[in-house]
């Protein structure tokens, strides 16, 4: 329970703490300053991310960041298994990034504001005219540049394996052709969400090798492609 207490208690006053230096980041952002301050937002997320995986005492292994394209748009489409895991994707992930993120957490204080200066999108699932134009701001990003996260599984699988796919979950990396790097996350759900008690525990982080969405067809992307996603992450979570 005490290990409980700290953890919880490190992650709120971090984000007090961090939130003013966001403020003034997105101001000097809208300034014209946008580049460098989305930079400087992003590190103060991946700070955060690394203090609340120290105050877990959580054992990491992360794989393969080489594969990580250091400059252009890139998709990570990574399995779902906690909360845990936008905190190990802020903290690993090496570049800034957005993610599509389900509305209620509009509702979140400090939870909605970070998602927004982190680039991140709300989606609307029951509203299939607003979720489409979600994901059409998502293709842009992508276009211009920026990283996305995407988790196709549409909800956390809690432990219980690799979920299937949503249709059409990863349509920002078709429609956009960016490069899709797969996340296997392994161990994230026994941090917090099994008992509601932190503990230490492994956890496995694996950055598999890029897919290069242009360079397969029109037919490929729409119907081989999420399979062909969905068996690297399975082949890596196998490998743990």
């Amino acid at each position: 329970m005490a290990k409980t207490i700290m953890a919880f208690g490190i992650t709120v006053l971090t984000i007090v703490i961090f939130t003013p230096f966001g403020f003034i980041f997105i101001i000097l952002y809208f300034l014209g300053l946008k580049k460098p301050m989305a930079w400087m937002i992003y590190k103060i997320g991946q700070g955060w991310g690394r203090c609340v995986i120290w105050a877990t005492g959580c054992t990491m292994e992360v794989i393969g960041r080489e594969h990580i394209p250091k400059k252009g748009g890139v998709c990570f489409v990574s399995n779902h298994v906690g909360i845990f895991d936008i905190i190990l994707a802020l903290a690993y992930a090496g570049r800034p990034f957005g993610f599509i993120a389900k509305k209620e957490l509009i509702y979140v204080p400090f939870i909605d504001i970070w998602i927004s200066m982190l680039g991140g999108l709300f989606i609307d699932r029951k509203n299939i005219r607003k979720a489409k134009r979600t994901i059409d701001l998502g293709i842009q990003k992508l276009q211009k540049g920026w990283c996305m996260l995407i988790f196709p599984e549409g909800t956390r699988s809690k432990g219980q394996g690799l979920l299937p796919f949503r249709s059409g979950a990863i349509k920002l990396a078709t429609n956009s052709l960016a490069p899709i790097v797969p996340i296997a996350i392994t161990g994230s759900y026994e941090v917090f969400e099994k008992d509601y008690r932190v503990h230490s525990v492994p956890v496995r982080m694996v950055f598999c090798p890029v897919i290069n969405t242009s360079e397969l067809s029109a037919e490929d992307r729409r119907h081989m492609l999420p399979n062909q996603v969905r068996s690297v992450i399975e082949n890596a979570l196998n490998d743990a």
